[in-house]
């Protein structure tokens, strides 16, 4: 099955504002994808890509200590749709 991550839209959000450290959640379903697009996003923007390679169960599972990563941004990839957030 084929998803459609929008990540030319991820790509050009990072770098219209400048995100410099951003990490990606991805359900299992979708973590054999890390690579290739952490890999895209790394090629296209000026960004560090971590891949967070612990559990997923969904937008309210964030992962602790993102504070001490000094992460900018959290992509997190799921199997569902969830209504736009204003601004995206």
């Amino acid at each position: 099955m084929q998803y459609d991550l929008e990540l030319s839209r991820i790509i050009e959000k990072i770098n219209d504002q400048r995100f410099k450290k951003v990490l990606l959640q991805l359900s299992d379903g979708l973590k054999p994808e890390a690579k290739d697009i952490a890999d895209r996003i790394s090629k296209e923007t000026e960004a560090e890509v971590l891949i967070w390679l612990g559990s997923c169960y969904g937008a309210c599972d964030v992962p602790l200590g993102m504070e001490m990563l000094e992460v900018d941004l959290i992509i997190q990839f799921g199997h569902n749709m969830f209504r736009k957030q204003e601004g995206w």
